[in-house]
């Protein structure tokens, strides 16, 4: 089998200072990378939390206590995007210990992912034009050739969607990874001790295996590049570092553990999650000529294509045609021109696991998922059209960048504020009912006339798609914020008939119910949520509540037990409990709730003037005037609390000898 040339093995290959470049150089090159991904980015970093951003960081417990460890290394398992990903869950832990939801944070360290990864990838792309097989062709420009296909992918507009939409991290750190598996291997086998350089190489690939799914053709991709620019054939390759390879092929186990752990990811993918393959893998045809389009012609982005689906072979025929040209192309090439075979195999390798017949049912496209592969793109582009006409292509790639980053900027404004980039989507996607839904959920959130184009919204998204039950679940939420509760509840119960196991609509209407004060049916259908889903702490809580109300107190104490115990950070929950137990007379134990709940929030108010009264109830007026003083401080107009402040006034002066002053 013909294989890019190599130097015979037993010749190693020369340190560095190869033609013109210098360390001063490399270190300038690297440099200017990052400073341009700062660049681009610098408008990024308010973006708010969007889509599956909410579950996955602001809603995700898992994250909120740094240690032990084993808290962020065990992730939600209920398909969010930080299901079966440790790694990437973990970091977002650190981002939560040192500044909470401040969203500036989480983008920071998105922004860094990238400019790593940017840098990993001019160096292998340096590296490889300066391997044996390639010198000749590259080498005298190796370090400006490498330098401008990094700046394009530092700064391609279809890289934001893994920047700065917040929890595709996952994407990105998964990226970096894979590409630090590669760039150390190459080091190694440059290296007079290998072994230090191809153990690191092997630790990058089991990090990665830890952050997505990916991650698990990283091996073979390094196997591949081994052939082709290293060793010269497979056998050769294996030969010399099968040690190395018998490592790589060991973190595949990990990659398996966590896959055989979440199994079809909370059914948001694979066989099981209600898509049928064989319509997923025809819509692929479409979805992977639109990356290539987007690589060179970036306009349009979309956050959100929906899941909608190829709707017949004639649909995608044409689609389906040009990336079998490409496939048999690459094989082809595998087999005669080693060098653009491993391009177009690194390319399709890549996106295999959520772009061939794997069903992924959130998102049938995905531009996230070009991240990666659009650095085999760009270098396999530039690097034939460098071949074709010299040196002349690197100004014409420096003005392509500087067009890019201007996009970037321009792209990065629309996730300025979550209504933004939901309209953009609406916009050039009118016919996805869940770009709808979101947008109605943001216009909803943003209170006063919002509310009604929210609905609007709404309508709009059940009208393209009548059978959407989160739509009518979350359009039942707008109603009963502005009064309309009895429709309210009848869209609940239309989500409910379609999907019957939809734990939010179930929760949703109970809350209706209770409003309204249908108690008995409250409690029947938080009882639904419930055990639907075991682990919903706001669920058992107002279960408690509706119980309480009806005079079942022993249940009610029930309830909130298990929704502090799910959640001991659940501050209403503690006070709740409080009650009950203050009901019972039971005031120490009553007291140590409230003291907790103060202690969660120093800003809740309840907590105070019910710790107050449990103090004077035991008897220690004295401690209860302070925590009615900051019940007061937060709420000023609170006439019980300043007729029980009176009180353990009074009784603490009689208990001192003293005259009480008047409040």
């Amino acid at each position: 089998m013909p294989a890019a040339r190599s130097a015979p093995s037993s010749v190693r290959a020369p340190k560095r200072r190869v033609f013109l470049e210098s360390r001063a150089a490399v270190v300038l090159a690297g440099a200017l990378i990052a400073l341009a991904v700062l660049g681009v980015y610098y408008n990024s970093y308010q973006g708010p939390f969007i889509l599956d951003d909410l579950p996955a960081i602001s809603e995700n417990p898992s994250i909120m206590k740094l240690w032990p460890l084993t808290g962020p290394l065990s992730p939600p398992t209920n398909g969010q995007t930080v299901t079966g990903r440790p790694l990437v869950n973990l970091t977002l832990a650190v981002n939560y210990a040192f500044g909470g939801l401040n969203v500036w944070g989480y983008h920071a360290v998105n922004v860094g992912i990238h400019a790593l990864a940017a840098l990993v990838f001019f160096g292998i792309a340096r590296r490889t034009f300066l391997q044996a097989g390639m010198r000749e062709k590259f080498g005298r420009d190796a370090l400006a050739l490498a330098w401008v296909i990094a700046l394009l992918w530092a700064v391609h507009p279809l890289t934001t969607e893994s920047v700065t939409y917040m929890i595709q991290r996952a994407e990105a750190l998964m990226a970096l990874f894979y590409l630090l598996t590669l760039y150390l291997f190459i080091r190694g086998v440059e290296a007079a001790r290998p072994w230090r350089w191809l153990g690191w190489s092997i630790a990058a690939c089991l990090a990665g295996m830890a952050c997505k799914e990916v991650m698990v053709s990283a091996p073979l991709i390094v196997l591949l590049y081994d052939r082709t620019f290293v060793a010269g054939t497979f056998r050769e390759a294996w030969r010399q570092r099968w040690r190395y390879y018998a490592g790589l092929a060991a973190t595949w186990a990990l990659l398996a553990w966590l896959v055989a752990r979440v199994g079809n990811r909370g059914a948001s993918a694979g066989y099981g999650a209600g898509v049928d393959w064989r319509e997923y893998a025809l819509t692929q045809f479409s979805a992977i000529t639109r990356y290539l389009w987007l690589s060179f012609w970036p306009q349009p982005l979309v956050l959100d294509y929906g899941n909608g689906l190829a709707s017949g072979a004639a649909e995608i025929a044409p689609y389906a045609a040009f990336i079998a040209l490409l496939v048999a192309g690459t094989v082809y090439a595998l087999w005669r021109r080693p060098v653009p075979g491993f391009c177009g195999a690194a390319f399709f390798a890549i996106l295999a696991p959520s772009s061939s017949v794997v069903p992924v049912v959130t998102q049938t496209i995905a531009e996230h998922r070009m991240y990666l592969p659009l650095t085999v793109v760009l270098a396999a582009a530039v690097a034939g059209l460098f071949l074709r006409r010299g040196r002349w292509v690197l100004p014409g790639c420096l003005a392509l960048a500087a067009v890019y980053g201007t996009l970037t900027v321009q792209r990065n404004d629309d996730y300025h504020t979550a209504v933004a980039i939901w309209q953009d989507d609406v916009a050039k996607r009118p016919n996805n009912a869940r770009a709808h839904e979101n947008l109605a959920i943001n216009l909803v959130a943003e209170g006063g006339p919002h509310v009604l184009e929210g609905i609007s919204e709404y309508y709009k998204a059940l009208q393209l798609l009548p059978d959407y039950a989160e739509a009518h679940s979350n359009l039942g939420n707008a109603l009963g914020s502005i009064g309309r509760t009895d429709e309210a509840i009848e869209h609940y119960k239309a989500a409910v008939k379609l999907v019957p196991t939809l734990t939010a609509a179930h929760y949703n209407m109970a809350n209706a119910l209770a409003g309204a004060g249908r108690l008995n049916e409250a409690v029947a259908e938080y009882g639904i949520a419930v055990q639907l889903t075991p682990d919903f702490a706001p669920a058992h809580n107002n279960l408690g509540n509706a119980l309480n109300s009806l005079g079942r107190m022993d249940e009610a104490e029930a309830q909130y037990r298990e929704a502090v115990r799910l959640n001991p950070s659940y501050a209403v929950a503690q006070n709740n409990l409080g009650n009950v137990l203050f009901a019972r007379k039971l005031y120490e134990q009553a007291r140590a709730q409230y003291q907790l709940a103060a202690e969660i929030d120093p800003n809740y108010v309840d907590a105070h003037y019910w710790l107050g009264n449990a103090l004077v109830m035991l008897g220690r007026s004295a401690e209860a005037i302070p925590e009615y003083e900051k019940a007061l401080g937060l709420k000023p107009d609170f006439p019980d609390a300043v007729h029980n402040l009176a009180i353990a006034k009074a009784q603490a002066a009689a208990a001192n000898g003293t005259s009480a002053k008047q409040p």
